[in-house]
């Protein structure tokens, strides 16, 4: 698990991974090497995966977000292996989750318009025997991050991972 400076490196980094490691060392209360030296410790452990920009979906024409929901009756391995191949492919499609529940896939798919979906919805059942299909078209982005949580991050015994119960412990 990671301590509080770790913590508090990522919170930054999250928020702006551009900074420079002697900014980011000031605000945490490091010189430059001790903090570069925590960064690379976090990307060797894979913590940091990768360092990216975040780009506008409407200036790049992908301002449409469809939420695609995605029943099978295909339980099969190699149905599974060529299904997420297929999916891999298109990159209309930012996130891909295997669910619990009613919806065995639920896809985030960003184009320009809803003929470019269609166009993609046509590609995808083209490729893939699908059983049921479901679209949402979402009318408004109400809240987007690429930030995690990282209260949950510390090591802790209390199970909200808050800092009041590494507090505890520190007083007993």
């Amino acid at each position: 698990m990671l301590d509080d400076m770790d913590v508090k490196i990522l919170r930054i980094l999250q928020e702006d991974c551009t900074r420079p490691v002697a900014d980011i060392g000031k605000e945490v209360g490091l010189s430059t090497t001790p903090c570069w030296r925590r960064i690379q410790k976090l990307e060797e452990a894979g913590v940091l995966q990768r360092r990216v920009a975040v780009l506008d979906p409407h200036k790049v024409n992908a301002g449409v977000t469809v939420i695609v929901s995605i029943k099978t009756d295909q339980h099969s391995l190699s149905w599974l292996e060529r299904f997420h191949k297929a999916v891999a492919d298109f990159p209309e499609v930012v996130e891909f989750y295997r669910m619990s529940g009613e919806i065995d896939y639920l896809l985030r798919v960003v184009v320009p318009n809803i003929e470019s979906y269609d166009a993609f919805y046509k590609r995808l059942i083209s490729r893939i025997e699908i059983a049921k299909v479901s679209s949402a078209f979402a009318m408004e982005q109400i809240k987007y991050t690429t930030a995690l949580p990282l209260q949950f991050a510390r090591s802790s015994d209390d199970p909200s991972g808050s800092a009041d119960g590494d507090e505890r412990r520190r007083k007993r």
